[in-house]
């Protein structure tokens, strides 16, 4: 009779079961997927206009035309959204999806940086941010764990 009750974990037994694709950070990282795949689509279109808000750059090792970097940009964005849209869904190939896409997005920010310095670093720091969220959620649910 006693005995059921001195099991650890008995008692704060969840009637919920903890699952990573419903846990916090694997959420967050789904929306910020989502906000950096929309800045990055905006970042594509502008630089496709030729828009005279990126500054020209000479002698860049990596130059490509403006309008490269902006379908560069543009095909990233709708693929990010794309993923933090089926990680939002608990796909598990999503969240590697996701891994890899930003961290492409991170690469291709870090080389934007010329162009845009301050546009470019704020989404290298979300797409770390991604990329640091998805591991950690799908860390805590290879150990089983749940989380606080």
């Amino acid at each position: 009779m006693a005995s059921g009750a001195t099991r650890p974990g008995w008692a704060d037994a969840d009637p919920r079961p903890w699952h990573g694709p419903t846990s916090g950070t694997t959420v967050f990282a789904a929306v910020l997927m989502i906000f950096g795949g929309a800045m990055a689509l905006f970042e594509g279109i502008a630089a496709i206009a030729e828009d005279d808000l990126f500054l020209a750059t000479r002698h860049y090792v990596f130059e490509f035309s403006l309008t490269g970097w902006g379908w560069v940009h543009l095909i990233l964005g709708i693929v990010l959204i794309v993923a933090g849209c089926a990680v939002l869904t608990g796909a598990l190939w999503a969240r590697f999806f996701g891994v890899s896409v930003a961290g492409l997005g991170a690469f291709a920010n870090f080389l934007w940086v010329p162009y845009y310095p301050l546009w470019a670093l704020a989404l290298v720091a979300i797409n770390i941010f991604i990329v640091w969220a998805l591991c950690t959620g799908m860390h805590r649910e290879a150990e089983g764990g749940r989380v606080a």
